[in-house]
């Protein structure tokens, strides 16, 4: 068993050295906080991580959930979990002080997500109780408020999205479940839902789905939705006609049970409560679905680094042959493989997803925070606009490296990495659903070229140039930064020429081309972005070698790493560019490309 699944180190360089989170606590909502109560969150989180999820990783995967005579039971050790960050404050610690929460800011609890699901992904339940009581904090009535958010930020009850239909999958304007309006106020629900992670289980007294339905009478298409909470017992502790229909077993991720779930379906007793107004759940709902994929983002490089520091581990250990060079090769001892530059490559490469993801995904949460404490209207929109256009890359580029990255992972291990002896097999397959978890890299590529690259009528694109822009600046005061600032201004030059080459086409009303590569583009956009990413990490690692810090080994390796990434992932781009220029066009579907 590997024995480090993240480096708190690392995490306090971007934090507080990169991403200067500190500065925060300058406005009003955060002031009552300071480095001293952020480094108490997560080190808090390093003792619930280190004792209560890390040393079950393996046993929480073989023992998956079990749906016996109506019932869910899982894993012991969950209830431990839940109970230990219930208690501690963690699942409310970004809410206002009004829901019970402690003002801490969103970098602060994503740092938090992202040591507690490197411990063991398998445990993934917090994250969407916090998502669901933040949208009854933000849109329920004040009853609502007060009869649920206490008991989910608390760890009793646990929290669920209610959104996918088996007939409707990502199409969320065909969803058929239903609300019928009740005398007292209340709505009748019928429906079914599957794929509800955390949807039914014995950890948690109480479950509270977020359930997207239609009114009768309503629009039809996505204005016709509306969102409703509906609890597995009602508050006077009556079942409210919830029925766990089946769980599906999953190729990863095996300790959080995802249901297929009836409501209404056995007695028609299924009681559900409007949040907000009717018609309006889409709009609510995103809320949450975008906070979800900056966490499904933060699963992703949690996963990824969790199997980077177990190939680091074994690569350190492992002794295999000799140095190429080696003269008289069978008279020398064996070297670890970390000394094969094969294997170093795939160590930089994983070594460089992990760290340039969690700096990403820390930049966007900083952004939030900015959006909703900052007392600058200006920058509050900029702030915003800038949230809008990352979350998707923010989502998409941990997850789909994060794929490729663990497949260098389990080659470091070789024969090894295939079997069970070692974890790295159970976190490849854990990291194959973050691609598909709110939203598929497909679905978040078209929501970036087709929506946000034109936010604001382009000012969100803008608005990234001019920090991407101001690093480069940062960079070229260093001599030895200097090329690397050259080498991404002209990648970023690219991805402008290829983004008004598509828009272009999008002028001619031709959608579906416009579209038909969109993924390609994301990639493109991705590697910028992580890019701008290790150069801005790469100037705060060069500032503190040239004040002769004691701790140079560190930020050289930033450096080097920095260096890895601009030489074997930033030239791909060039590929990417040229694809996405060309006029040929073969994905498009004319019923002749798949004969048989």
């Amino acid at each position: 068993m590997a024995k480090n699944f993240f480096s708190k180190r690392n995490v306090n360089f971007l934090l507080y050295e990169v991403h200067d989170v500190e500065s925060l606590t300058q406005h009003s909502y955060f002031a009552d906080h300071n480095k001293e109560t952020f480094d108490m969150t997560i080190d808090t989180a390093i003792q619930i991580a280190e004792n209560l999820m890390f040393p079950f990783v393996k046993d929480v995967d073989k023992n998956q959930p079990e749906l016996k005579d109506g019932k869910v039971k899982v894993h012991p050790s969950i209830k431990n979990y839940l109970k230990a960050v219930g208690e501690s404050g963690i699942i409310g610690a970004d809410f206002d002080y009004e829901n019970g929460g402690a003002q801490i800011p969103v970098s602060i609890t994503s740092a938090v997500g992202y040591i507690l699901m490197s411990a063991n992904n398998g445990m993934m339940y917090i994250g969407l109780t916090s998502g669901g009581a933040r949208l009854i904090a933000n849109f329920g009535s004040d009853d609502l408020k007060k009869a649920y958010i206490e008991n989910m930020i608390s760890g009793k009850w646990q929290g669920t999205m209610c959104l996918t239909e088996p007939q409707a999958g990502s199409s969320l304007s065909d969803i058929t479940s239903s609300a019928e309006p009740q005398e007292d106020g209340t709505y009748k629900i019928r429906g079914q839902k599957v794929f509800i992670s955390a949807g039914d289980h014995d950890a948690t007294d109480n479950v509270i789905h977020l359930f997207l339905a239609r009114i009768k009478g309503a629009p039809k298409g996505t204005k016709g939705i509306s969102l409703f909470v509906v609890p597995k017992y009602r508050l006077d502790g009556t079942d409210n006609d919830v029925t766990s229909m089946g769980i599906y077993h999953k190729l990863g991720q095996k300790g959080v049970p995802a249901m297929h779930l009836g409501f209404g379906d056995k007695n028609d007793d299924c009681v559900g409560y409007l949040v907000g107004e009717p018609n309006k759940g889409l709009s609510y709902m995103f809320q949450m679905m975008n906070e979800a994929r900056i966490g499904v983002g933060l699963t992703g490089v949690s996963i990824t680094s969790a199997a980077y520091y177990a190939a680091l581990e074994y690569a350190k250990e492992r002794p295999q042959s000799r140095r190429l060079n080696a003269k008289s090769a069978l008279e020398t001892p064996q070297i670890p493989i970390i000394q094969h530059p094969d294997v170093k490559r795939m160590l930089l490469f994983q070594k460089s997803v992990v760290e340039g993801s969690l700096s990403l995904l820390l930049e966007t949460s900083k952004y939030f925070d900015l959006a909703e404490a900052s007392d600058d209207p200006e920058e509050k929109e900029n702030a915003h606009l800038l949230v809008e256009l990352l979350t998707p890359i923010a989502k998409t580029f941990p997850c789909e490296y994060g794929v490729k990255s663990i497949n260098d992972a389990v080659q470091c291990f070789g024969g090894y990495g295939f079997t069970e002896d070692f974890p790295v097999e159970q976190y490849y397959r854990d990291i194959r659903i973050t691609p598909i978890y709110e939203g598929t890299t497909g679905i978040q590529s078209q929501d970036l070229l087709g929506r946000k690259v034109t936010l604001g009528g382009g000012k969100a694109m803008k608005l990234l140039a001019e920090q991407v822009g101001k690093t480069i600046k940062q960079a070229t005061e260093y001599e030895a930064l200097k090329k690397y600032a050259l080498l991404l201004k002209d990648s970023s030059q690219r991805l402008q020429e290829v983004t008004m080459h598509l828009l272009g086409i999008a002028g001619t009303g031709d959608v579906e081309r416009f579209l038909s590569d969109a993924t390609l583009y994301m990639e493109l956009f991705s590697l910028n972005v992580v890019a701008w990413q290790w150069l801005k990490q790469a100037v705060v690692a060069q500032e503190k070698l040239q004040a002769a810090n004691n701790d140079a080994d560190f930020y050289e390796s930033k450096i080097h790493t920095m260096k890895y990434f601009f030489h074997y992932e930033l030239p791909k781009t060039q590929g990417l560019a040229t694809r996405l220029t060309d006029t040929e066009v073969l994905t498009i579907m004319t019923d002749k490309e798949f004969v048989m």
